[in-house]
This record gives structure tokens, sequence and C-alpha cells, in this order.
């Protein structure tokens, strides 16, 4: 570990240098690919450049308390404590700055919302959740982009696909891909007795076109009439976009807007989420990274999450969490289950990279 940071410090110095290169900064494009690596380096270096003082600290501490009266030495000590616990701290912190971060961190998403088993019931869950994730990002300023929708007769969602965009979008809301089952007496229910039902949600980190290369033979696009509630045409000029990309089979269709343009350019948008998704979801089966389908992204054929009504209760599956808010979760209360998340991911590439070390 030293020597990789003692290469990033020497790395850090040279780019301090480079930056104040007349030649560097009369180029913006190197100067711009300087500085990124530059920024991507900082904290890591100033903490090993902290630690090394904390070091030479205990060096002189040390040195020190073989010629001292009783009076100093328990000063001495006492100093010497700190100072170790002081490196301790940062040499976690340090710990935590090498493990790799998700390529995607810092990206936006597309979240798709679909109605699993439960039939109504499944459907109005599915909305509730779309307005669950509406009041989480409220409260962290993230934007909220609605791509798609189906309605149900009854007002909920067999399928919802919508944009997230703001700082650390993915970083976030990634943990929530999978199951989510919910357990409550539906309102289609006489009887009272309480259902199950289940709506899966998969977060698509979103793709730039340097991300996902289309080729545009690949693609079959279909105009149509867009239809509303019942099936009925809505509007008499057709504007609605439907796109398959066929060596893969996926199908995107987008109605909402009022121009071919406009849906054509979300249901690109889409697409190219869900392409990076699958290219993705290969590149992790080849590696066998258990840990990534564990907790990563998520494995959407995995019921992460139990909602249960009658006891107010939120139980996430993955780190058997439970908490007894489940009123104030809906409204889109999230971070104390996010933050758990988070922490148990962090522990475990802690765990992966470092071991006892």
């Amino acid at each position: 570990m030293i020597d990789r940071l003692e290469k990033t410090l020497r790395r850090y110095n040279e780019l301090s240098k480079l930056l104040s290169d007349p030649g560097v900064i009369s180029d913006a494009e190197l100067f711009k690919k300087y500085s990124i690596e530059y920024k991507g380096l900082e904290q890591i270096a100033n903490a090993y450049l902290l630690l090394k003082k904390i070091e030479q600290e205990i060096k002189d501490v040390q040195e020190m308390l073989g010629g001292v009266d009783e009076e100093m030495r328990e000063l001495s000590e006492n100093e010497l404590e700190r100072l170790e616990e002081e490196k301790e701290k940062i040499l976690n912190e340090i710990k935590i700055l090498l493990i790799p971060k998700d390529p995607y961190e810092n990206k936006n998403i597309i979240m798709e919302i679909r109605a699993g088993v439960g039939g109504d019931e499944a459907a109005l869950f599915a909305k509730d959740l779309y307005r669950m994730y509406l009041g989480y990002a409220e409260r962290k300023g993230f934007n909220v982009e609605l791509l798609d929708f189906h309605e149900t007769d009854l007002g909920g969602f067999k399928e919802v696909i919508f944009s997230v965009s703001g700082k650390d979008v993915f970083k976030y809301l990634k943990y929530e891909s999978g199951v989510h089952r919910v357990q409550r007496v539906p309102v289609t229910e006489a009887s009272g007795r309480i259902h199950t039902s289940t709506a899966t949600v998969a977060v698509l980190p979103e793709a730039e076109e340097v991300d996902v290369e289309i080729n545009p033979d690949d693609l079959r696009i279909d105009v149509f009439h867009a239809s509303g509630h019942g099936g009925q045409n809505v509007q008499k000029v057709a504007t609605a976009i439907r796109i398959i990309h066929k060596p893969t089979g996926i199908m995107v269709t987008c109605q909402d807007e009022r121009s071919q343009l406009q849906n054509k350019n979300k249901a690109m948008r889409i697409l190219r989420a869900r392409l990076l998704d699958l290219y993705e979801q290969k590149k992790e089966k080849e590696l066998v990274d258990a840990r990534r389908k564990q907790i990563g992204r998520g494995n959407r054929n995995e019921r992460i999450r139990t909602y249960n009504f009658p006891q107010g209760r939120v139980t996430d599956h993955r780190i058997n969490l439970s908490l007894y808010n489940l009123g104030e979760i809906m409204e889109g209360n999230l971070d104390e289950l996010i933050n758990a998340l988070m922490e148990n991911e962090r522990a475990q590439l802690f765990e992966e990279y470092f071991g006892n070390a």
C-alpha cells in the first residue's frame, strides 16, 4: 500500500508542475485532462502527506521519551497515544480512498418500475414506489423527468420509466434494483385479507452516446398513433415511437410527447441505458463478481425489500435491517435505508481489498 501511495504522491507532484507549464496551459484539451487527473489524486495525496506528518511526530515524541522527567513522560505518552489514534484514523480513510470507485457513481439514471405479481394491487404498489422515489428526489434536490408510463383502470402503473439527474444520483439509488414486495390489504379486497404483491425496479446508469455505440442499421423504428386510457387513439397525427434494437431484441416505446422527435429522443435515451446495462451484466457474469451481484447494482430477480403495512415495517433483506417508520419511507425518507446499504457495501469492499491489514 505504501508503494502505491508513494507513486500517487509522485504523480500528484508531477501534475502540479505540469499544470503550471505554459505549454500545457496553452493546450486546452491537455490542460483539462491533467486537471481531472490532478483532482482525482488530490484527496489521496493530501491524506498521505498528513499520514507522513503524523508518523514523523510519533517518531519525534518516541525519541524524546528517553530523556524527560516523570511529569513530562506522562504528557508525552498521552500525546503519543493521541497521535497513534489519529494515525489509525487516517490509515482507514486512506484505505477507503484507495478502493476503486464505481465507474458510474456520478451518472444520472433511468429508473424502470414494473408491476409484478398481484394484478391491480401490484400496479398500485408500483405507483406508490414511483411516488416514494419522487419524494426522495425532492429531498435530495434531484430532478425527475417522466419518460413513459402505462396506467391501469384503477390508476396504478403497469410500467413507469423516468430519469433522475443530479449530483451522485447513481451512487445513492443503485441499491434499489430488485424485487420489492408489499404486504397489505388491497383497496380491491372487500374481506380485509392481507395480500402479498410485488413490483420490480431497475436502476440503469444513463448512457451518453460515447458510452454505447449504436449502429443505425441495427434499429427498426416504427411510428404509430399514441393511445390513451382504454386504448383509444388520442392524437390524429402519428407521433408515438417504437424502437427495436435488432441484435438484442430490446424494444422501447415512447408516446408521451407531442412530436415524433421528442418521443424518439426519449426512446433513444432509454435504449442506450438498457444496452449499457446489458453490456455491464455480461461483464459481471464473466468476472463472477459475487459482491456486486449481492448488493452493488442489485439483482433485479432477487427480493430485496418488504413493505409490511399492517406492522408499519420495512425490511431490507440484503442487510437484515427492519425499520418501523413505513409511512415516512413511503413519503421518500430513504436516507436511513440507503446509508445502511452504503455502509454495508463499504465494509465489504474494505474486507475484500484489505482483509485484516
